[in-house]
């Protein structure tokens, strides 16, 4: 079901050495794909030395950095589930000091983990971590086709046509939004499911059909809900959250 995850005693010695990318992949830094990018630009050093080399070769005892700071095999991946509060940056930091969804949880973790998509600053609700680079990959990808569910209350009533016009498609400022499933729960209230969201997509398409956006909470990401984690609060996926996941992943691409 999962790549196998690559453990520090598996790589002491040179027959053990893998290529540059898996290995920032399993550090948890990206998934393979995105870490050849990062290699490639430059952000990427071994022994001291920049690499950009794709074929490059590494094992545990080679000094390796990304933007300067030193990664390493995680001795455990680790998926947890974040109710982000509003006014919390889906980022591991921000440039201009706002608040992080990371600093929730970085008391309590000690590997370096990732959130898997994104919530604007605003919006709240359910956030993927991980430093399974592989799972983030999958998860993300637009090919999963994994479902999102959203509760969104409006400053304006909702006008009885707007699911409909969003389930066949609007088009705002060239570019085309699209939601699996729309449905009105009240006059200022409505539920909406997408698959492949893009970056502020209700907002985008409420604000195009001059409705405000109050609040916007995400409240499940495929199989799993959110159910009675408060805001700030967040626990571990359990074994077969995670394994249902990846499922659902993998039957979309067939």
């Amino acid at each position: 079901m999962q790549d196998k995850f690559i453990n520090k005693s598996e790589l002491q010695s040179e027959e053990k050495q893998i290529r540059l990318q898996v290995y920032l992949s399993h550090c948890g830094v990206a998934s393979r794909r995105a870490s050849e990018k990062i290699i490639q630009e430059g952000r990427v050093s071994v022994n001291g030395q920049i690499v950009r080399e794709l074929g490059t070769k590494v094992s545990d005892d080679d000094d390796v950095l990304v933007d300067g700071k030193k990664i390493r095999l995680e001795e455990n991946k680790r998926y947890v589930l974040l109710n982000k509060p509003a006014g919390f940056v889906c980022s591991s930091s921000d440039e201009k000091g706002r608040a992080c969804a990371w600093d929730l949880l970085k008391e309590k973790y000690s590997e370096r983990l990732y959130n898997v998509g994104r919530l604007d600053m605003y919006s709240k609700g359910m956030i993927i971590f991980t430093n399974d680079g592989e799972f983030a990959a999958k998860l993300s990808h637009p090919s999963s086709q994994i479902e999102k569910e959203y509760i969104v209350e409006t400053s304006q009533d909702i006008p009885q046509d707007f699911p409909e016009k969003f389930e066949k498609g609007i088009r705002v400022e060239g570019k085309f939004y699209k939601c699996l499933h729309c449905e009105i729960l009240k006059p200022r209230k409505i539920k909406i499911i997408l698959i492949e969201g893009k970056n502020r997509e209700i907002r985008n398409v409420l604000d195009s059909q001059n409705i405000g956006t109050k609040s916007l909470v995400r409240v499940r990401i495929g199989n799993v809900k959110l159910d009675d984690l408060k805001p700030g609060e967040f626990r571990d996926l359990t074994k077969f959250e995670i394994q249902r996941l990846i499922s659902l992943c993998e039957n979309k691409k067939l």
